[in-house]
């Protein structure tokens, strides 16, 4: 998969809802097997997932499945469900050891794809081990949960010391920028990119969304801005046709210049 801007949630138990989730344009779609399914009917949504999956083997590199977690009678269940499956990629709540993360990519089809996602202290405490785990291709933080285990008041205040946590564990661990949490208001745009700033100032490169309407803004956001972009691409042809020192503008284009320049023309949107 690449690594996806925004993640869509779709419940497990609706499966007349995930085509159109596929079709709503986020990077990739998470069926919920967790808080979205109450427990009697989760047997259903593993049913509904195998099935589809089999119907749908070509989209199946943009889905990744949210099991229930490790301490949860249902995690063996849906465990067995992505290996009959052959879904690749799983998301993992309230990830706390990376022997949780052995257990996921013991069942996934190769190339196995884990995003675990922190949602307590000590998640935070672990989250260098759990991003070096194998399988491991990105963190996600569940600010909702991490409140209430920290029982953290209003404001995004007791959210910056995790978040820059899990985001030097991910750079250290050498895998991709993580997955920034949901924001519940779906109607608040203001409220939606406010929280994505925040996450962005630490390092988050993508966003988990409970709405079609968010993804368009989020990829929006994401987007650089026209001048930074002709800016880049100078960079990168100046950089090219060159075998010695190169200036831009009158300065000087070193290495982390090159970096942001190519950074900057990754985030373009691909034509569609």
């Amino acid at each position: 998969m690449k690594h996806p801007l925004t993640y869509l949630f779709v419940p497990g138990n609706r499966p007349e809802r995930f085509d159109k989730a596929l079709a709503a344009g986020a990077g990739a779609i998470v069926i919920d097997f967790e808080d979205a399914v109450n427990a009697d009917d989760k047997p259903a949504a593993r049913a509904h997932v195998a099935h589809w999956a089999v119907a749908r083997r070509d989209a199946l590199e943009r889905v990744v499945v949210r099991i229930n977690d490790a301490a949860t009678p249902w995690f063996a269940g849906d465990l067995e469900c992505i290996r009959q499956s052959g879904i690749r990629s799983v998301m993992l709540p309230k990830a706390e050891a990376p022997d949780q993360i052995v257990a996921v990519t013991a069942v996934l089809a190769a190339p196995a794809a884990v995003l675990p996602i922190i949602e307590s202290a000590r998640g935070v405490q672990n989250a260098a081990a759990i991003a070096a785990a194998p399988g491991v291709v990105r963190l996600a933080f569940g600010t909702l949960d991490y409140a209430v285990d920290l029982d953290l008041g209003d404001g995004e205040q007791g959210l910056a010391y995790p978040s820059a946590q899990i985001a030097i564990a991910s750079r250290a661990a050498g895998i991709e920028s993580p997955v920034a949490g949901v924001t519940p208001a779906i109607d608040d745009e203001t409220a939606l990119l406010a929280d994505l700033a925040f996450a962005r100032a630490f390092g988050f490169g993508a966003k988990l969304c409970i709405h079609p309407r968010q993804i368009a803004p989020i990829h929006r956001a994401f987007a650089p801005a026209p001048d930074d972009v002709e800016w880049a691409q100078r960079v990168i042809a100046a950089a090219a046709a060159s075998t010695g020192a190169v200036q831009v503008d009158g300065k000087m284009i070193d290495r982390p210049v090159l970096l942001r320049a190519q950074a900057i023309l990754d985030r373009v949107p691909l034509p569609t």
